[in-house]
């Protein structure tokens, strides 16, 4: 399970880059979708790295987190992926909210990359290889304690 330690949001963005590249120049050879569960606490940088995975991924428009909405999509340009899916299950109160959605479609299409923030919430619906990121705050200010966990 690599950690790595990011000394501000610049470092942030530049973790959730490399691995939005790596992702999609090498997809994993799964039944479902790719899966990045982010959890943490408020303000620990999972936003912030979803952003920058999501613009990496070359995704041009304002990249703003669906609190409200739940779920945002979009589409991608990529040979193994054709949506990309931003989920933010803060406001969930019970994981069947989202069945009206279609999240079990989603999570089983293995031609959607979904980053999800807030996953606990919705932990029973996620297969086993989902990765897991953990995100921290470190020692300082702006540092933040990432934690990348892939079964």
């Amino acid at each position: 399970m690599p950690t790595i330690l990011s000394r501000a949001r610049p470092e942030t963005r530049k973790i959730a880059a490399v691995l939005a590249k790596e992702i999609l120049n090498k997809p994993l050879k799964i039944n479902s979708a790719l899966i990045l569960a982010l959890s943490g606490d408020l303000g620990a940088g999972k936003t912030t790295f979803t952003q920058s995975f999501i613009k990496n991924c070359g995704i041009k428009k304002r990249i703003t987190s669906p609190t409200f909405l739940l779920i945002r999509s979009y589409k991608l340009k990529a040979e193994n992926y054709q949506l990309i899916y931003h989920i933010d299950a803060y406001r969930i109160k019970k994981s069947k909210e989202l069945l009206s959605l279609g999240i079990k479609e989603i999570l089983n299409n293995n031609k959607n990359i979904i980053l999800i923030e807030w996953p606990e919430k919705i932990r029973k619906f996620l297969p086993r290889q989902t990765i897991w990121i953990k995100f921290k705050h470190g020692k300082k200010e702006n540092e933040r304690i990432i934690k990348i966990n892939q079964n």
